[in-house]
């Protein structure tokens, strides 16, 4: 073999070896690159503890989409989050749906759980899901019970 090809197959090499990195940063990055055909909703919590950009939406255990967005909204009375969820399915889901902050294992990553209620009203695109359950917070519930603040 002259230096030639070998030269030749080494960059070819070196070529496919980058193009895996490029593949395995874009997934494992959790990127889009190109736009899906999914769909935005938006609900807002009082708690979102742990929660990140990029986090899953599950419905009944599976995947279904990612929180794009996370930003305060500060009203006369409270401060809330709001969560702009991208769904990457064309779902529907009735206007009376539930999201829920839960947490993947004892201490494991904050995801958003979508309960789809029985209502025939479907949400529309952009629209906001109004009934939310916030996060848990474990050390709270845990201080308060270690130092008796648990009402029975």
């Amino acid at each position: 073999m002259n230096s030639s090809t070998r030269a030749t197959a080494v960059g070819v090499f070196v070529f496919i070896g980058l193009l895996c990195i490029a593949y395995m940063t874009v997934k494992l990055g959790k990127m889009e690159l190109f736009a899906s055909d999914g769909f935005e909703l938006t609900a807002r919590f009082t708690n979102i503890s742990g929660l990140r950009v990029g986090a899953d939406v599950e419905m009944a255990g599976i995947p279904v989409g990612r929180v794009q967005s996370i930003a305060l909204h500060r009203t006369e009375t409270d401060t809330l989050a709001v969560v702009t969820m991208r769904f990457d399915r064309d779902l529907k889901l009735p206007d009376d749906t539930i999201a829920s902050v839960k947490t993947a294992g004892l201490i494991g990553d904050k995801f958003i759980a979508v309960t789809p209620g029985g209502s025939p009203d479907i949400l529309p695109r952009g629209g906001e899901i109004s009934d939310t359950e916030p996060a848990v917070d474990l050390g709270s519930l845990i201080s308060k019970y270690a130092f008796g603040d648990v009402k029975k």
